[in-house]
């Protein structure tokens, strides 16, 4: 498999409900993480003293964040409205020449940020919120 560009890696956001995905605008960075708890079962019949897991036991997450320049476009939009309004709608994120993962995110935090010489820049965090759909390129 040839170098990927970090670009390429898009979250994407349904614009409307009704599954029309588009590119959250002016991301320069982004990060897709999968988390899994683990559940011990371990007990003095444990082999050799080792730990033991209940596999498939344990929640699963996924983590979205994102950072860039403000662009005011209809996407940052859709974003406050997101958050203001505690609305669980679905995301998209491309791993290039890997797969698109796709289901409900909670956008957690939103933080604006600028200095009088510089560029208006907005971080986003996004939690799953459910079923997490993976689908490969």
């Amino acid at each position: 498999m040839a170098v990927q560009n970090g670009k390429d890696l898009l979250i994407k956001i349904d614009i409307n409900g009704s599954q029309q995905f588009e590119t959250i605008a002016g991301l320069r960075a982004s990060r897709i993480s999968f988390n899994a708890e683990t559940v011990d079962v371990t007990s003095l019949e444990s082999q050799g003293g080792w730990r033991e897991l209940l596999a498939g036991a344990g929640v699963r997450s996924a983590s979205i964040s994102g950072s860039g320049v403000f662009r005011d476009a209809d996407t940052d939009e859709r974003a406050r409205q997101i958050f203001f309004d505690g609305e669980v709608p679905r995301f998209q994120v491309v791993i290039p020449d890997f797969g698109v993962v796709e289901g409900p995110f909670q956008i957690t935090a939103i933080e604006y940020a600028g200095s009088h010489n510089g560029e208006a820049t907005y971080e986003l965090t996004l939690a799953s919120a459910g079923v997490l759909v993976f689908t490969a390129l």
